[in-house]
């Protein structure tokens, strides 16, 4: 009778020290490249790399506008937002349904899905972050058209959002950019809270577009 060796169950996993910053690099570059086919993308970024080549990746410079692919717009968003009405978390497929009426492109739909890794169930703020990213380009443009999507003043103020809100929103979009340490997001969002934001605890877009002493990026 042949014994048979039982798996080693309790053998350590050793993560090879450079993927962390590798799949940073990756996820920094889908961001701006806003690949349609991913998966596609993802094998000619990596055969790139793998000869030591340049891999095609969009720089900030040649980022395209959404508006220039397709016709969505912060007005749209902002139609989108009231639609999903002020829940938390929605269902991919309804998010999905939503985006269709608007006849909004289907190949950005998916775009964002892929980069912001969602499944089934979507977070709607991180949704609709990296859709503004498109429009936005830059991480303080896209948290401007954030603030306007948002907004709810009806009185004919300029638009503001919780801070709390700001702050998540800034936290993830840095951090998913890649481009920006956490030290730098907690020195700019330490100062807004402490010498720009009023005791109705909302911050406007002139606070972090107008002020030469915030530098979101």
């Amino acid at each position: 009778m042949v014994k048979r060796s039982m798996p080693q169950t309790d053998k350590q996993v050793c993560i090879p020290p450079e993927l962390p910053e590798l799949l940073k690099q990756f996820t920094k570059a889908a961001i701006r490249t806003q690949p349609p086919d991913l998966i596609q993308w993802a094998a000619e970024y990596f055969g790139a790399m793998s000869r030591g080549e340049i891999p095609p990746v969009r720089e900030r410079s040649e980022q395209v506008p959404l508006s220039n692919w397709a016709e969505l717009t912060p007005e749209l968003l902002k139609v989108l937002h009231s639609r999903v009405a002020g829940r938390l978390i929605i269902h991919a497929d309804e998010l999905a349904q939503m985006w269709k009426v608007l006849n909004l492109p289907t190949d950005l739909f998916n775009s964002v899905m892929n980069v912001g890794r969602f499944t089934e169930e979507i977070e709607w703020l991180k949704f609709l972050a990296l859709a503004c990213s498109s429009l936005g380009v830059t991480i303080a443009k896209t948290l401007k058209i954030v603030c306007e999507v948002l907004s709810c003043d009806h009185d004919g103020g300029p638009p503001r959002i919780p801070f709390s809100t700001f702050q998540f929103l800034y936290t993830y979009i840095a951090e998913v950019d890649g481009e920006i340490s956490s030290s730098h997001v907690s020195r700019m969002l330490n100062y807004i809270e402490q010498e720009v934001i009023g005791p109705d605890g909302l911050i406007k877009v002139n606070d972090f577009t107008q002020n030469p002493r915030v530098r979101l990026e």
